[in-house]
């Protein structure tokens, strides 16, 4: 049974080869939602719920695009949205998710295409830790865009452009393996500058660094060295974006 990454195979400086994402999402699936001690799932559900508390969900109609096991979704229906659906490349991701909520609308992501989303069709767009797993950056957004309202709003955190540049990779282990998971750096900087040729606006970029509130994370894992390295290093961000609407 895979085992939880540590901050230690997050930042180790021997660079593993990376694997697939739906091929690695599939193995690391079945222990995903076990990690009580993973940092980075934990800022990002602390930024994601900062996102969505700045937006009115009750009636709107939501995608949740690299949806997962659907860990933002408890914080997405007590919004009373009208509508959640979620797409993801990893089918054992998928099935967890179903098995929480049955009755959930998933649909497997092969490519960029959001299939059976009309034009203008949802509200909130929602990616979350995802932007650096996908091959096409510029296509996936155009797509994303298409599918949003206008008026519309989309949130996307992932993990920091600074620290994957630094050589830190997503891993977890199964078994004896560690695996890594594919990533592809995309600064900020470019990822807004396909925003702004999609019209969209940015509302607020937020970016969280390694600082003292985090050395109990790495002490537990006996990892200082490694927080000492990474001291002062944004570690995720999150982005709020904005389509405008057809009045304007």
């Amino acid at each position: 049974m895979p085992v939880i990454n540590t901050l230690k195979q997050l930042f180790h400086p021997a660079r593993q080869p990376e694997s697939d994402p739906a091929e690695a999402y599939d193995i690391w699936a079945e222990s995903y939602d076990n990690q009580p001690d993973n940092l980075m799932l934990a800022l990002d559900e602390a930024l994601c719920r900062e996102l969505l508390a700045t937006l009115p969900l009750t009636g709107r109609t939501i995608v949740d695009i690299g949806c997962g096991t659907g860990r933002h979704w408890p914080a997405l229906f007590n919004g009373s949205p009208a509508r959640v659906l979620g797409y993801d490349v990893s089918r054992g991701m998928l099935n967890c998710l179903q098995k929480k909520y049955p009755r959930a609308e998933t649909n497997l992501l092969s490519g960029v295409t959001l299939t059976g989303l009309a034009d203008n069709s949802c509200d909130v767009v929602l990616s979350t830790l995802t932007v650096a797993h996908l091959p096409d950056l510029a296509a996936a957004l155009t797509e994303w865009n298409r599918v949003l309202k206008p008026g519309g709003d989309m949130l996307i955190t992932d993990y920091h452009p600074t620290a994957l540049a630094k050589g830190g990779q997503r891993t977890f282990r199964d078994g004896e393996r560690l695996i890594a998971v594919r990533n592809h750096l995309y600064p900020i900087p470019q990822l807004l500058g396909i925003a702004y040729r999609l019209g969209l606006t940015e509302i607020t970029l937020t970016e969280r660094k390694i600082d003292e509130t985090m050395r109990p994370w790495y002490e537990q894992q006996n990892a200082l060295p490694v927080f000492r390295r990474f001291l002062g290093i944004p570690i995720i961000y999150g982005l709020h974006l904005k389509k405008p609407d057809a009045a304007q």
